[in-house]
């Protein structure tokens, strides 16, 4: 089992290093949100 290859493995790899690139903007992009709200809340 030691020479078995997956060819799909560098495949899975670029997808979790792009999940996880993904995942960090949407938290980047809802921590802006919650700025503006509470902005917008102050300012109204």
């Amino acid at each position: 089992m030691a020479g078995w290859r997956c060819p799909k493995h560098g495949d899975l790899r670029e997808l979790e290093s792009e999940n996880a690139k993904l995942k960090r903007l949407l938290a980047d992009a809802m921590v802006d949100n919650i700025a503006l709200e509470e902005l917008l809340s102050k300012n109204v």
